[in-house]
This record gives C-alpha cells, structure tokens and sequence, in this order.
C-alpha cells in the first residue's frame, strides 16, 4: 500500500503502541539504576531493553508507515514527560515520618531523582533518536522496493541509536564527566545497542511478517509528509 488511503483500523497496531511505550518507560525509569559488569564490558542495564524500543519502531513503520509510527512516537514522548513530572512531584511531597520512610527516601532519589540535564537528554534523545530511525526506515524502504529488511533495520538503527547518544551525553554530562570518558561511554553503548539491533533481526523478520499478513498492510511512505510535528495519518 502507498500514500493516503481510507482510513485503516488495525487489529494489532494498539498492542505494538503499548508495548512500544512500556518498553521505553521500563528502560529509562529502572534500566539505568544498574551499571552491569560482563567480562570486564561495562554499560548501563538499560542498554539491554532500551534498544526494544528501536525494534518496535522498525516494526510500526515497516509495517503501518511513517505516520503511524510518528503517533507512537509522541505517545512515548508524552508518556516520558508524565513519568519526569510524576517522579518529581512524589520525590517533592513529605514523607511521613516513620523509620520505613525515612530509609526508603534517600533510595528513591537516588534511583528516580536524576539532574535535570540527565532527564531533559534523555527526552530529547529519545525524541530524536526515534524520528532520525523511522524517517531512514522509511525512506530506505522505498529506494530498496521493500527488498532486503535487515538494511534498513539495522541500518535505521545506527543512524536513530547514533542520533540518540550524540543528544544524550553531552547534553547530560558534557563538563560533569571528562572528555575520553564521555566519548568512550557514547561509542561503547552505541556499539551495544546497535549490536542487539542485529542479533535481534530473526525476531524483527518474524514479528514484522506476522503482522503483514494478519493487518494485510505493507505500507510504502511514498507520499507522507515527514514532518514530525504532525498527527494526521
């Protein structure tokens, strides 16, 4: 299918959407608690499960087109800066005073507090991040005639993952951290994040041909308009 058409209900589309955002939620909010250690590799827990969320936007726009990917995008970007906010005003509201409350204070803003520099990368990276890798998908999809799915999946992804951490990392640690340290982290989680990108190919295929042929929708962006400021199908 190209360009406009009626407009479409879909029986799976609201799934993909919920996944998406809960996948992108879990990964900022309790991914980057943790750094991990594997052999002397070390990156944040969160680099593990935020990449999903590259998955699922390969996915909506393969499928469903540029357009309907762009709702899910603004409907993860909405629900990140609802969880910020959230976070903010229950770190704000007084604790009781009890000795359970007293302990686990301390606990919460350690984990939830974040800089602001932290948070507003992060939504900033995550916005751009998530457009830079639908728009290449989907431009890539037409110039390959829908041939050859790994390119533009992977390919997508190291453009949006590298789009993500040029936002993320300077923008919260330029100046906090040292200069090697900062550009060592950025390349060492974009090779990680990339890296899972293409182990996961066999599951992208799958799912992506399932839903093809149970929404029987191929969609090819030949006509969308690319702005992402927009909600319009």
């Amino acid at each position: 299918m190209t360009g406009a058409g009626p407009r479409r209900c879909y029986r799976y589309y609201d799934l993909v959407m919920a996944a998406f955002v809960a996948v992108l939620l879990c990964s900022n909010l309790i991914g980057p608690a943790k750094v991990v250690d594997v052999g002397g590799f070390v990156f944040g827990a969160g680099n593990l499960f935020f990449p999903l969320s590259y998955i699922f936007g390969d996915i909506l726009t393969e499928v469903y087109g540029y357009a309907r990917s762009r709702k899910v995008i603004w409907a993860g970007f909405g629900a990140m800066v609802f969880a910020t906010l959230m976070t903010q005003v229950v770190l704000a509201l007084p604790a009781e005073q009890t000795e359970f409350q007293q302990r686990l204070g301390p606990a919460l803003e350690m984990v939830f507090g974040g800089t602001w520099r932290v948070v507003a990368g992060s939504i900033l990276a995550f916005w751009a991040g998530e457009f830079a890798n639908s728009y290449v998908l989907a431009k890539m999809k037409v110039w390959t005639e829908g041939r050859y799915l790994w390119t533009r999946t992977i390919g997508s992804t190291a453009v949006g993952q590298a789009v993500d951490s040029l936002v993320f990392y300077p923008v919260a640690f330029l100046g906090v951290w040292s200069s090697e340290t900062l550009w060592t982290v950025v390349l060492t989680n974009y090779l990680v994040k990339v890296g899972w990108e293409a182990l996961n190919t066999p599951v992208t295929y799958a799912i992506v041909g399932f839903l093809k042929r149970a929404e029987n929708e191929d969609y090819y962006d030949r006509d969308t308009s690319f702005t992402p400021f927009s909600l319009r199908d």
